[in-house]
Formats: C-alpha cells, sequence, structure tokens
C-alpha cells in the first residue's frame, strides 16, 4: 500500500515539469489555430444548455458526460460438444451499460488535471468465456447487474511546444481547448488506458461508437499492461514533429493475469510499449501508418510448462497453468496499423499483429496473432452525412505451444473447451466478420445495430458458428 501511495505522488510530482475515442494530442484531430470552424458548430456552442468549458477560481475547467448501452444475444448453435470455458451453445442474452464524466482543470500553463468517475453494470455471454474476440469491447468492465462505480483516469497531462505550426484543439472529453505548436512533447502521468493514447484508428476504436469487437477495439493479439477492465497507472511520452509522433510509455501490470489488482512494484513487473507513427496525404486525403512493439514482465506460466504438467500430473482445468506460474517471463510482440482515406465519404484500415506465443495472456485476450481489415462509410450518399456503417473481417490465432496447451485439456482464462478423452479442442483460426449501422438521432445521440459472426468461436472447429445480434445506443454532451 505504501508503495502504491508513493508511487502516485511520484507520478503527479515528475509530470508537471516534465483523451472520447483517444486523447493523445494527435495531429488528425486537430486544425489549424487560424481556421473557422462550421456555422453549425458556432450555433451549438452559443446555444448549449450548460456550457462544458467554464473558468472557476480562475482556472479554465471543462466536463462532459457519456451513456451507452449495448444489447446482444445469439440463438443456439451447433457444438459437438462443450467444456468448462466454452461459450454457452444455446440462445443467450449479454448487456453492458455504462457512464462516464470527464472532468478537467488547467492547473499551470499547459499542464492539466483529468479525473473520469465511471460506472459500470452488465452480464457478459457465458461469464466472458468461449471467444478469442470478445463480442463487446465493453464486457470486460461488467461484472453483474448491479452498478459499480470506480475511478476510470486519474492523470495530469503536460505539453512542451517546440518551433512549429500552430494547431488549435477543441474543447472535448479530457480536453480543455488549447493552442499547441505542430512539433512539441506531451507527458501524461497517472492512471489512465494505454488505448488512450497508443494505437489509435480512425475507423475502429472505441466500441460505444464503432465496431463492438475486440478485435477491433485494439490488435487482438496485443497483450497490452493493465487491469482486467482496461486501466493502469503509469508514464507516458509522446514526441511529434510535424506528420510523425514517437510515443513510449511504462505501465502496471496486473497482480495475476487478468486480475483486477495492481501490482504497483513498476521497476519489476510491467508492460513497455514504444510506437512510430507517419501521417501522410495522398490525393488530399489523409492516411496514417504506425508501428508498435511491446514487452511486458511479470510472473506468468509458460503454455510448455503447463502442457508438461497435464501429462505428469493428468491434471486438466486450471490447475496446470496456476500451478507453473512460477518464475518471471518476458512477454513481447509487434504489429502495424494502418489507414486511409479513399473518398470522403469512405475510409479503410488494417491491422496485422504478431506475439511471441511462449508465456499465457496477462492482460488482454486469447491471441497470438491476428488480423484485421475493413472499412467506414458515412452516409453523405444516402442523405444521412451523420450516420457511418462500418464492415471488417478479422482472423485471430494461436501458436504451436498455446494450441498444445489447450489440446491437452488445459484451461485459460477466457478459453478451454476440453469436455474428457478425445474431446479435446479441433484448433482452425477464429475467424470473425462485424458489420454495423449508426443513425444519428440528434445532435450527441446515435441508436446502432451489429451483427457478428464467429467461426471456430475459441479456435475449435467442432463448435460454432455463432450469430451474434446487437443494439448500442449512446448519449455524450
Amino acid at each position: 500500500m505504501k508503495l502504491k501511495a508513493y508511487f502516485i505522488l511520484a507520478a503527479l510530482w515528475i509530470t508537471p515539469w516534465l483523451t472520447l475515442s483517444a486523447f493523445a494530442q494527435r495531429a488528425e484531430e486537430v486544425r489549424p489555430a487560424a481556421a473557422q470552424i462550421n456555422q453549425e458548430d458556432i450555433d451549438w456552442e452559443k446555444n448549449k444548455p450548460l456550457p462544458t468549458s467554464v473558468e472557476i477560481f480562475g482556472l479554465p475547467t471543462n466536463w462532459h458526460a457519456q451513456t451507452t448501452y449495448i444489447n446482444q444475444r445469439y440463438p443456439n448453435f451447433n457444438a459437438q460438444y462443450s467444456g468448462p470455458n466454452s461459450l454457452n451453445k444455446n440462445h443467450s442474452m449479454a448487456y453492458t451499460w455504462s457512464g462516464t464524466l470527464y472532468l478537467g482543470a488547467r492547473v499551470a500553463p499547459n499542464t492539466d488535471f483529468y479525473y473520469n468517475p465511471e460506472v459500470v453494470s452488465g452480464v457478459p455471454f457465458s461469464n466472458l468465456t468461449g471467444l478469442g474476440g470478445v463480442a463487446n469491447g465493453e464486457s470486460n468492465k461488467a461484472v453483474g447487474s448491479q452498478a459499480r462505480f470506480y475511478s476510470a483516469r486519474t492523470f495530469v497531462r503536460h505539453t512542451i511546444n517546440q518551433e512549429g505550426e500552430k494547431l488549435y484543439l477543441e474543447d472535448e472529453a479530457n480536453q480543455i481547448a488549447q493552442t499547441v505548436s505542430s512539433n512539441r512533447v506531451v507527458i501524461t502521468g497517472g492512471q489512465f488506458a494505454l488505448l488512450d493514447i497508443f494505437d489509435y484508428s480512425s475507423y475502429a476504436k472505441d466500441p460505444r461508437t464503432q465496431f463492438l469487437n475486440w478485435g477491433n477495439l485494439t490488435y487482438l493479439a496485443y497483450d497490452y499492461a493493465a487491469d482486467s477492465r482496461g486501466y493502469g497507472w503509469g508514464l507516458a511520452g509522446e514526441w511529434y514533429l510535424d506528420n510523425w509522433a514517437l510515443r513510449a510509455a511504462r505501465m502496471t501490470a496486473p497482480k495475476t493475469p487478468n486480475s483486477l489488482g495492481l501490482d504497483f512494484n513498476i521497476l519489476k513487473h510491467y508492460g513497455d510499449q514504444i510506437e512510430v507513427e507517419r501521417n501522410h496525404q495522398i490525393n488530399h486525403l489523409p492516411g496514417k501508418v504506425s508501428v508498435l512493439a511491446f514487452r511486458n514482465r511479470m510472473i506468468l506460466s509458460t503454455y510448455s510448462n503447463a502442457t508438461n504438467y497435464i501429462y505428469q500430473n493428468n491434471a486438466q482445468g486450471t490447475q496446470a497453468i496456476n500451478n507453473t506460474r512460477y518464475s518471471e517471463q518476458y512477454k513481447m510482440g509487434a504489429g502495424i496499423n494502418a489507414e486511409q482515406a479513399l473518398g470522403k465519404d469512405f475510409g479503410v484500415f488494417m491491422r496485422v499483429f504478431q506475439n511471441d506465443g511462449k508465456a499465457e495472456t496477462m492482460a488482454f485476450a486469447e491471441a497470438d496473432n491476428s488480423i484485421s481489415i475493413g472499412m467506414g462509410i458515412n452516409g453523405n450518399s444516402w442523405s444521412r452525412p451523420k450516420d457511418v456503417v462500418g464492415v471488417s473481417v478479422m482472423r485471430n490465432g494461436l501458436s504451436s505451444s498455446h494450441q498444445q496447451y489447450l489440446q491437452a485439456g488445459g484451461l485459460t482464462f477466457f478459453i478451454g473447451d476440453y469436455a474428457g478423452p478425445g474431446k479435446s479442442i479441433s484448433y482452425r483460426p477464429e475467424q470473425i466478420n462485424e458489420i454495423y449501422y449508426n443513425a444519428t438521432l440528434v445532435r450527441g445521440v446515435l441508436a446502432g445495430i451489429n451483427y457478428q459472426r464467429i467461426n471456430n468461436p475459441a479456435f475449435n472447429s467442432a463448435r460454432g458458428p455463432v450469430n451474434i445480434y446487437s443494439f448500442r445506443i449512446h448519449a455524450e454532451y
């Protein structure tokens, strides 16, 4: 407990001197300081029922809020057998509801403090088991119908401006309006989510407003350091140089894999990541390419050790992986994220990632390699310019040692179809197709429908396919 307190105090002291879809200060999210916003935005700012940006005791402050409800269902699907961590083959319903308040204050020139209290309730499919690519990006936060309140983010951000073009950042969630330079250094310290800063995508990032599946939230094989809700404590730095950006961060690891408790011994157990991003234009249409790599260090089981334990002790279930979690392990991986607008109403994206596949999953999904491609289209062509359609396909896979562990009868936190002798998994890559339509009802409120078809759920050809139908309503202010 003392170590946690020391870490928090150090982060809040260091950062002054040294994010809805993402809170990093990205070039494509800002406009030149001299540019004019459109008349609709001007009228909205003038006629807001409540202003979101005010001064309190002489300090610029802002507030924003969001709420999202997602309901999902699937009919019965074929399953030759089921194991302890299989997706329920019978008709099922799941839902999540979340609410977030984004509070910010400029405590010094170019230094902001943000706090995000959050509330979540919900019931995931099969207690979150049975899939590599989980079908709802909010379901990891839901632990029952009882609403749970917690701190999602408590962080300080400091911007060091250098020479360059002046850019204006709009007032929005976790961003007080600010003029910055295209060449700048940004330091963030405290409690936040790595995905607030890393692996940005214009088309596939936020399950509250875009695709729902975890494989479109980020690279599915990116085992990023976080607690089971997706947040952690750490320090991140970003260096923007015109069209280039370099990012690096160290974050706390969970005490045990996929747990809510965090290990604050960040010098011993941690998640490191680095990302290089290049923004460009092709025929005056924006695009970008980024490369991200991570390295985690904590006490983990390896799949080979866990498999040997099963054979030596005739021990199926989770005890094999739990009883071989006795040594420090490094887990590493790297991937490429690319996107390109092909017109004012249409753009495409791709993510490809590979991790080493030796050690168990630390904090995210059950996948050792993943690829997703897709597109986003707005509704200009059918006279609904604020409506959006998204289509994606993805393929997720496991390393050979990961496959062998599951086929021997082992279970992981999320998956495990072993049901007795002769019924271990029949491995095939998991394939997920997803499509959604969002309709804007009024400013700040959308309703959407989503369909996912999952072949070989949990990498097992003896089960599925699963057809998941979803409804979503989202409001933000």
